[in-house]
């Protein structure tokens, strides 16, 4: 302000003022400047640069601590990722366990039934054989009760009555017992 007041009182004196002048301050007023830009850079100084200083070291603190506490997530994280696969690993281990202990009491039981089956078709093909032998052999009683009948029929046509019925029947059952003998 003190400049365009000197530039006011020059052109009205009639001075001519040069573009020089007008950059250049006056002396007194260069001198008040630098006090005052001194006085202004000391209380800066002072005062400002050390709560400027000490702000950026709080952020700086906080910063670093929020760095801390995302490397600890971050191990946490992995160790919890760890874990999981862990707890999937057992967990898988346990269901193929649990998958070949039933593969494995599948195989028994069918063990099982198949000698079960085995013993009961053996079962079956032993009374099968009893039933024929018992059969075989009503047969053949049979079969000997029938020869013996017709034996003695036929001899006692034959002989007509010169033995008598006892004494012919032993006679076929001797025949017939030498008969099975030469056959066994």
């Amino acid at each position: 302000m003190l400049f365009a007041t000197q530039l006011f009182l020059a052109v009205e004196e009639g001075e001519e003022v040069s573009g020089l002048d007008l950059l250049k301050p006056e002396t007194p007023e260069l001198i008040a400047g630098i006090v005052a830009f001194a006085i202004v850079a000391w209380f800066v100084w002072k005062f400002a640069w050390p709560a400027f200083t000490q702000t950026l070291e709080a952020r700086q603190q906080a910063i670093a601590g929020q760095l801390e506490e995302a490397e600890k997530a971050k191990i946490e994280a992995e160790s919890l990722l760890k874990d999981y696969q862990e707890q999937l690993a057992q967990a898988r281990e346990e269901a193929n366990r649990v998958v070949e202990e039933a593969r494995q009491q599948g195989e028994s039981l069918k063990a099982d039934i198949v000698a079960k089956a085995e013993r009961e078709a053996d079962e079956i093909r032993r009374r099968a054989r009893e039933d024929a032998e018992a059969e075989r052999a009503r047969a053949q009683t049979e079969l000997r009760r029938e020869v013996a009948e017709l034996s003695l029929d036929v001899a006692e046509k034959v002989t007509a009555g010169a033995i008598d019925r006892e004494g012919q029947r032993a006679l076929v059952d001797r025949y017939i017992a030498e008969l099975e003998r030469m056959g066994s």
